[in-house]
């Protein structure tokens, strides 16, 4: 194992996102719909954290930026394709009350990030083919509760409606995000992109002390040891012990967002605290935290993650949306369309001040190849009168060179 993968060998880091009311703004919504959407989001990032964890080295995403990114996409299903996403996005809001929660949740962030002391900002974007017939009704929702406007861009111009797509990822994300859409995930029968993006940057409540980072060993899940830039403070911190883990939030300037750091009890437990890792159970560990007065030394570290969630999302459910059963009607007004990538890129960075963590999320969406009309084998053709129907010539080609 590498430098680059011991980081979080042993620790499992979430950054909680603690939304509350965004005030009287519309659409309305529930303040029972909003937390239920939370749920939804949540039990979603475990599900899907449970299909990722089995890779190798750091893992870092932003659940949150993949969640939003679908449901604006499941905005436009209908049928099957909707129901299968519903299941795999854990969605229990009918739709008429989902995507208005989704618009506080949004409000909530974003507001948050103008008055809490620390930036946070989250952007949603829809890049559509010029002249294509989308539904005035989905384009009205999607601005409306995702701030999603349509921008036309020409997927003819693979390389140029690439780099205006990821150009706008990089902006949203301060930099951080770059090169989102690769290379041939656009093509021609390219018609609409989704786009999510969020940024983070906070300071530490309880900042670490410079001059107090040190050179310590960090144990890998082998038993072997790698030099790591040690962080290291003593200060009140709310703070759990189990069994087989500790559990330390560290707040950051403003008191809405936190850091929760998930510390198995032996080397090679994480595995263990990874499978019992569910919604429910996050709930149950965060009620048993308690203010007290820690020694706290915790790695200085950066990790950058990318994926391309196809199959894990069709393994998690959504199957139809990927093919040609896929029913996004809901878009254009016809049944054409399907998702050809959904993809994720990630980044953080964890020094002594705090931490900055960018996502973003792409979901590709192209028309169904076109039939292939290739006459290369013999054939029946005739002529006919339109106004009248009339069959005037009729006859077959056997060979085109005799």
């Amino acid at each position: 194992m590498t430098k680059d993968q011991m980081l979080w060998g042993g620790i499992l880091m979430l950054v909680a996102v603690l939304a509350g009311s965004a005030g009287a703004a519309a659409p309305t919504s529930a303040p029972s719909d909003q937390q239920a959407l939370a749920e939804s989001n949540n039990r979603f990032a475990f599900s899907l954290y449970a299909r990722l964890k089995d890779s190798k080295g750091n893992l870092f995403l932003s659940p949150y930026s993949i969640s939003t990114a679908l449901t604006m996409t499941y905005a436009g299903a209908r049928g099957e394709t909707a129901a299968q996403m519903a299941r795999t996005l854990e969605l229990k809001l009918e739709p008429d009350r989902l995507h208005p929660a989704v618009f506080h949740l949004i409000e909530a962030v974003n507001t948050g990030g103008r008055k809490g002391g620390y930036e946070l900002s989250v952007a949603n974007a829809l890049w559509g083919q010029k002249g294509h017939g989308f539904l005035p009704e989905f384009l009205e929702l999607t601005q409306r509760n995702y701030g999603a406007g349509l921008r036309d861009v020409d997927f003819s111009n693979t390389q140029g409606a690439r780099r205006t797509i990821n150009a706008w990822v990089e902006k949203e994300t301060r930099q951080r995000i770059k090169d989102l859409i690769k290379e041939g995930m656009i093509t021609p029968n390219t018609v609409l992109v989704l786009t999510n993006a969020i940024y983070f940057k906070g300071a530490w409540s309880l900042p670490f002390n410079n001059k107090h980072t040190q050179r310590q060993p960090f144990t890998l899940v082998d038993n072997t040891k790698v030099d790591a830039l040690m962080m290291h403070r003593t200060g009140t911190f709310n703070y759990m012990k189990d069994r087989d883990f500790q559990m330390l939030e560290l707040p950051y300037v403003g008191g809405r967002l936190s850091m929760i750091i998930l510390l198995p009890s032996q080397v090679a437990g994480l595995p263990a605290l990874e499978k019992s890792l569910t919604s429910d159970n996050l709930d149950q560990w965060l009620a048993r935290l308690r203010e007290q007065n820690v020694s706290v030394a915790l790695p200085r570290f950066k990790a950058t993650s990318e994926f391309r969630l196809n199959d894990v999302l069709k393994a998690m459910g959504m199957t139809d949306a990927f093919s040609e059963l896929a029913d996004f009607s809901g878009m254009d007004g016809e049944r054409g369309l399907f998702i050809s990538h959904v993809v994720h890129k990630a980044f953080v960075d964890v020094n002594e001040q705090g931490t900055e963590a960018a996502a973003a999320t792409g979901v590709i969406m192209k028309s169904s190849a076109p039939p292939v009309f290739r006459a290369d084998h013999p054939f029946v053709f005739l002529i006919r009168d339109i106004p009248s129907n009339s069959v005037l010539f009729i006859g077959r080609v056997m060979n085109p060179k005799q």
